[in-house]
């Protein structure tokens, strides 16, 4: 569930200013768990997003085999070697920019950027410290808004949730 939390939050957080133009410059289209089909791989990052000028359409073909501009992975104990290994290495050899790493355990974000095919480490930010990462530096929010992990005040947890 913190993985599925942190996913939306994400997700709820960009898509305003970054698809909307709700407080930011617009202009990107997200997407949460797309079918990638880069080259012989197949992939499905947590969150993706593309330009709209690279993007302008969506189609209803079941897959997607232009690669995203930014991805998300949502780091779990079942994946984290493999999007930390493999599918960094795939998203780099197809071009995608931007590469982002949200861990729900350890409440940290690392922010990657593509420069000369190498993954460069851009930021990170752990705690109640601000995500103004690119490609999305447009605007700012604390981190700890994407982990409501805990009971709000007054609030007492049953077994139900």
């Amino acid at each position: 569930p913190k993985h599925a939390v942190a996913a939306i939050e994400l997700g709820t957080a960009l898509t305003g200013p970054f698809r909307k133009g709700n407080g930011g410059p617009g202009g990107w289209l997200f997407m949460s768990e797309p079918e990638l089909h880069l080259g012989r791989d197949v992939l499905v990052p947590d969150l993706a997003a593309w330009r709209r000028e690279r993007m302008p359409i969506v189609t209803d073909d079941a897959f997607i085999t232009l690669a995203p501009d930014w991805v998300c992975e949502i780091l779990s104990p079942s994946t984290e070697v493999l999007d930390r290994n493999a599918k960094r290495r795939i998203y780099g050899e197809a071009g995608v920019a931007y590469l982002w790493l949200l861990d729900p355990r350890s409440l940290t974000l690392e922010a990657f950027q593509l420069v000369a095919g190498k993954w460069l480490l851009v930021g990170s930010a752990g705690g109640e410290e601000p995500v103004s990462f690119p490609p999305f530096d447009a605007i700012s929010f604390p981190l700890s808004d994407l982990f409501p992990f805990e009971a709000p005040p007054g609030v007492i947890p049953t077994a139900e949730g």
